[in-house]
């Protein structure tokens, strides 16, 4: 795969401002994809008052998590190259499977790692920051103190060292969780209600799921799917939407 073989070539000089533009405009594209579900949906799918004022807090944090996530770019690059981590070039069977360990995986891997700091003394120093917001916003998704946002993408750093995952499977699930992300900070519900009601869709973790742990932060510690929270007895009903002025009931 050429893209692969580019990297190979790159200097460590040469790959880190790189690194960091593609994190900039991965945060971007989120902040322009969030703040475009509040527009298309807050008059009328809305789960809690959208558009709050972003505060100067807001965005040094954000800032932070774009610098450190940089760096873990650029960690996993690093142990690419030394060969700690195998990326596949095939294009098979392989793609499909892959993004479904990384899916279901990395959901498992998050949920422990959600769950155990909510419940150990780090909460009040560090994922407490992040719950300051109890309606997040878009930019919210950023908004993590620096130990949580490394303790994630190590996460992240490890099942790639355990699983030769191929290129392309890589790329479909670190757009599948920004889109995660953004979802869960939007304010707002896309999704038809109806969903809660499918034997599959039902059990994504949608934009409601994750808002009611902002609420309720005893429940929903689940990213992409409510399954492990569903097992573990955590898992609560997404609040519902409501219109424009309407109060949640």
């Amino acid at each position: 795969m050429q893209l692969l073989a580019f990297f190979k070539t790159l200097s460590w000089q040469a790959a880190l401002p790189l690194f960091l533009a593609e994190n900039l405009l991965v945060l971007l594209l989120a902040l322009g994809f969030g703040y475009l579900l509040q527009a298309a949906f807050g008059r009328r799918r809305a789960l809690g008052p959208v558009h709050h004022p972003i505060s100067g807090q807001e965005i040094r944090l954000a800032t932070a998590t774009l610098l450190i996530n940089t760096g873990i770019t650029f960690a996993g690059f690093w142990l690419w190259r030394q060969g700690f981590i195998t990326i596949r070039e095939e294009l098979s069977y392989r793609v499909l499977l892959d993004f479904g360990v990384l899916f279901i995986g990395m959901d498992l891997l998050m949920y422990v790692f959600h769950y155990a700091i909510h419940h150990s003394p780090l909460y009040r120093w560090v994922h407490a920051l992040h719950h300051e917001y109890a309606e997040p916003q878009p930019i919210d998704l950023f908004v993590l103190h620096p130990i949580e946002t490394v303790g994630f993408g190590s996460l992240w750093l490890l099942l790639m060292a355990v699983y030769p995952a191929t290129f392309l499977a890589i790329f479909a699930y670190l757009t599948v969780n920004v889109f995660f992300g953004v979802l869960g900070h939007s304010g707002v519900e896309p999704f038809p209600s109806a969903w809660d009601r499918s034997p599959l869709f039902k059990y994504l973790g949608s934009s409601g799921f994750h808002f009611q742990h902002h609420q309720d932060d005893s429940h929903n510690f689940g990213f992409y799917t409510s399954i492990w929270d569903r097992l573990f007895g955590t898992f609560a009903p997404s609040p519902p939407v409501r219109k424009e002025g309407m109060a949640l009931k």
